[in-house]
């Protein structure tokens, strides 16, 4: 995958030079780019001076950073107890069979990935599908489709 890693040096330019800008910088990376490139974690370990293991080893850390492409829609089913009981897998079996891919993967177009999450939390609202970052409560399985358009 090709990028256009111009936007780095904006992304740097707007903390200091120092091992402690390095979560907030892997957090712009990761919203530029939907995950984080191996060039961009180098570029970032020679900016900040930090041992390039260091910067792997805090993208690794945190389940909101990807190594891998995302897709413009990330798709998250919450799979928590009171989502499960209320259908959450039928849900995200009905997404898996729309989109052709398996939960933790990304469509070939890079519009959408499927995640499983444990607990949003949201129990009220079971079961519950985040998409990006908004939060739908009440999924029906025959919401599905809806959700990927």
């Amino acid at each position: 995958m090709k990028h256009d890693f111009s936007k780095l040096q904006e992304i740097f330019d707007k903390y200091p030079k120092t091992p402690q800008s390095l979560i907030s910088v892997l957090q712009d990376i990761h919203k530029e780019y939907r995950y984080l490139p191996c060039h961009a974690l180098e570029e970032t370990a020679r900016v900040l001076d930090v041992p390039l293991s260091k910067v792997f080893s805090v993208s690794t850390f945190y389940n909101a950073f990807s190594l891998t492409p995302r897709g413009e829609r990330v798709i998250r089913v919450c799979t928590g107890t009171t989502c499960h009981i209320r259908g959450a897998n039928q849900i995200l079996h009905q997404l898996e069979e729309l989109l052709n891919i398996k939960a933790g993967e990304t469509t070939e177009d890079l519009k959408f990935t499927i995640e499983v999450v444990a607990c949003v939390g949201a129990c009220s609202m079971a079961p519950v599908v985040i998409v990006n970052d908004e939060f739908r409560g009440g999924v029906k399985v025959s919401d599905a489709k809806r959700l990927t358009k």
